[in-house]
């Protein structure tokens, strides 16, 4: 068998070690529009604050990892078109490479809306690639001096935020929504949030936009302006769904799959952020761009494609993240009960419907917050646990002695 892999993130190490978990020898190619080995891209801000290297980012997985796997890399290379029929991907250079088997995992791109005036601010950038954060660096340079306008105040635009806000002299991060993160917190939590933010010296402009550019000003629709040096672009992402919609596989917002990762088009899987995927705690399809779900996915396509007959069905939305020394966790749905803790050190909401923990937001104290991402991916009956004591601290306690053997890998304990 004969696989092929177009990407070369999460999704695509998910497909590696998928296949590799069922067939050892069958041969694999990895095309990349990128020139890098695998790296971890959510630490391309920490890579901007110096707390991480290039070569660090990197060994995201170690740096023979294809080497061990008998992965074969076309990197820097573009793919073009995929043809079904002659079962090919046609490159960008000329060259075709054959497949039996394989798998999409393209990802997503930079969402940039037309602005007028856009065109003419020469010193701009997104923020979702190790070379978008080389090319940061290289604008802000060494003096921090510079004035950073951020559009966006979702996950991209804060980690960028976080990832120079020490190494230049004014941070504003400007948004249309009334809050920062609103496609991922409440109104409460994200306060919380945004004061600390705030306390490191960012400042927000919520609930405006911008009306026009003018080289190195932002004219908004409320009537003021922002005087900026660099420009930094986050207002979203897009899947890039264009090679499998050309195969002929069904798209609608992202590419569309069953639970094997299987695209509507023979021998064409999919996985990661170019897909749609099956959310179980708010019972929709959506696209859920978030790295545990890309690599289970991928690993789910991988397997099946090599023959087994793997399933993925626990996918939710999820966020673990830190924000200048804040850490943050959230998964699933807000709609149902809700219990909730807060102090000035630490916020919890877990909320349940039908018996079941389908959503929680932690800020601050995120301890073990895996055991309640637990407990909403394998929808455990909550009467059959003791959440009284797992909704004040999340613990193995809880649960029978038959469940922690399965969450501690065979201990009893």
């Amino acid at each position: 068998m004969n696989y092929v892999i177009i990407g070369n993130g999460t999704a695509a190490v998910g497909t590696i070690e998928g296949i590799r978990a069922v067939d050892r020898e069958g041969p694999i190619t990895v095309i990349s529009e990128e020139p890098y080995h695998v790296y971890g891209r959510p630490l391309i801000s920490y890579l901007l604050l110096g707390k991480t290297t290039e070569e660090k980012m990197l060994q995201y997985r170690p740096a023979d990892f294809y080497e061990k796997n008998g992965v074969k890399t076309l990197l820097g290379r573009r793919a073009l078109k995929v043809d079904p029929t002659a079962k090919a991907v046609h490159l960008e250079d000329g060259a075709s490479v054959p497949y039996d088997r394989l798998c999409i995992c393209t990802g997503s791109r930079p969402f940039v809306p037309p602005m007028e005036g856009l065109d003419a601010v020469e010193d701009k950038t997104s923020f979702m690639t190790l070379d978008d954060a080389k090319h940061l660096d290289a604008m802000l340079g060494e003096h921090n001096d510079k004035r950073v306008l951020i559009i966006g105040a979702g996950l991209i635009g804060l980690k960028c935020a976080e990832g120079i806000y020490q190494r230049v002299r004014e941070l504003t991060v400007i948004d249309l929504a009334p809050r920062i993160l609103p496609n991922v917190l409440t109104e409460a939590p994200a306060s919380i949030l945004q004061k600390h933010i705030e306390s490191k010296g960012v400042r927000f402009l919520l609930g405006d936009s911008v009306q026009r550019f003018a080289p190195h000003t932002a004219h908004l629709q409320s009537g003021g302006a922002v005087d900026f040096d660099v420009l930094v672009v986050a207002v979203g992402v897009r899947p890039n769904t264009e090679l499998a919609a050309g195969a002929g596989c069904e798209v609608e917002r992202g590419i569309l799959t069953d639970a094997r990762s299987a695209t509507t088009v023979p021998d064409i899987y999919a996985a990661g952020d170019c897909t749609v995927s099956h959310d179980i705690a708010a019972d929709t399809d959506r696209i859920l761009a978030i790295l545990p779900n890309a690599y289970m996915q991928g690993e789910t396509a991988g397997r099946c494609m090599a023959g087994d007959d793997a399933v993925f069905d626990k996918a939710i939305p999820m966020n673990a993240s830190g924000f200048m020394g804040l850490h943050m966790i959230t998964a699933g749905s807000y709609d149902g009960e809700t219990y909730l803790e807060q102090d000035e050190a630490h916020y919890k909401l877990l909320v349940t419907r039908d018996n079941r923990l389908v959503g929680f937001i932690m800020i601050g104290d995120v301890d073990r917050a895996g055991i309640y991402t637990s407990l909403i991916r394998d929808r455990v009956p909550l009467d059959s646990i003791d959440f009284d004591l797992i909704r004040e601290k999340p613990q193995l306690m809880a649960f029978s002695r038959a469940e922690r053997a399965k969450k501690l890998g065979g201990i009893h304990g």
